[in-house]
């Protein structure tokens, strides 16, 4: 019973993480400032700005959209097979991984 009552302190002590990450963000510019990438600590991307002056102005906010959906399709992706390798190693667990952002 105390395993179990320490488990389920270690799973709302997870959820309280993901919220605490989901609510960080980093931003990272390239060398030349000509694209700024936001993520934020849940590993998805906030915002991908473009400077206009780096392409044609016209087609800067449709490509930073495009971009942030195609990221964030990659990053779904990449937890989702973390997901299920960590289902493996979970087992009886029950579904930890979804717990976990799978």
């Amino acid at each position: 019973m105390a395993k179990m009552l320490n488990m389920m302190k270690q799973v709302r002590q997870a959820r309280k993480m993901q919220k605490h990450l989901a609510a960080k963000t980093v931003e990272v510019s390239s060398n030349d400032g000509a694209v700024t990438v936001t993520a934020r600590g849940d590993m998805s991307i906030k915002s991908i700005r473009i400077k206009p002056e780096a392409l044609d102005p016209a087609a800067c906010q449709k490509l930073e959209r495009l971009l942030v959906s195609i990221v964030n399709g990659a990053l779904d992706s990449s937890k989702k097979a973390a997901a299920a390798d960590m289902a493996g190693l979970t087992g009886s667990l029950g579904d930890l991984s979804s717990m976990l952002g799978g």
